[in-house]
């Protein structure tokens, strides 16, 4: 039998189960929100073209409007000035769109403290205990931000957020072996991030180094810390910044 057989054979088995870590995209999807002077994302909404009437007797279809950046959604490096020169969305290779997965859980330590961080040493003792970060992988950083994704007020939480350290976010960008990492919340950067040195510094690092970002993912808590295949689907908008994505994980049951 080919991989491929093997993979749909074990796909229609049940012993690789697809998880969606997509949160539905909907009128009331939480949005990141900027303080004034600066401009913000739109919320999602669609506005119908027609619906088995007089518009078009026998399809329903909408126009969609959205920001590239509401939803789970994918960040591209021209999305940030430290890599204004680099990828837009269109040109990620869709080889990376396809990549394994490693989960650490610190859903307890942002239960205790929402403005809690990610360190250096988090991620060390994360490799002690289960090998090195995978090699073209993602880093998916569980926080339990997820179960608060139905009530926008709890889930932006007034800008108390968890996220990394300045310190983290920059050895992750410089000395991981990751192409990207995957957050539960709004954003890649801690709600406090505006305040760091440099300001929204996974933002500033991780992009300026050509990785990505993924953001909004839900149900990482059904995900092991090692062995899941991470599958990322952004729309290819040319000069885009970035796209809602469909996210899905691979796991062998």
């Amino acid at each position: 039998m080919s991989v491929l057989s093997d993979l749909l054979t074990a796909l229609r088995a049940r012993t690789v189960e697809v998880v969606d870590l997509t949160a539905p995209l909907q009128a009331d999807t939480p949005v990141l929100q900027l303080p004034a002077p600066f401009a913000n994302a739109s919320a999602f909404g669609l506005s119908e073209i027609s619906r088995y009437d007089d518009r078009g007797p026998a399809w329903y279809w909408n126009d969609i409007h959205t920001s590239e950046h509401t939803g789970t959604h994918f960040d591209a490096p021209v999305h940030w000035i430290t890599a204004k020169d680099g990828e837009d969305i269109a040109q990620v290779a869709p080889q990376k769109l396809i990549a394994p997965a490693a989960v650490l859980d610190m859903a307890d330590q942002a239960a205790d403290d929402p403005n809690f961080l990610l360190e250096v040493e988090h991620v060390r003792a994360w490799e002690e205990q289960h090998g090195p970060l995978p090699e073209g992988g993602w880093l998916l950083y569980r926080t339990g931000w997820d179960a608060r994704s139905a009530d926008a007020a709890a889930f932006l939480n007034a800008g108390a957020t968890p996220g990394l350290s300045v310190t983290c976010a920059k050895w992750l960008a410089e000395e991981a072996p990751i192409i990207g990492l995957g957050v539960e919340t709004v954003g890649t950067d801690a709600g406090a991030a505006h305040s760091f040195d440099p300001p929204f510094p996974c933002h500033s690092f991780l992009l300026g180094a050509g990785k990505y970002g993924l953001t909004q993912l839900q149900n990482l808590a059904q995900l092991p810390p090692t062995g899941a295949v991470l599958v990322a689907g952004p729309l290819p908008i040319v000069g885009g910044s970035g796209s809602p994505a469909r996210v899905l994980a691979l796991v062998e049951r």
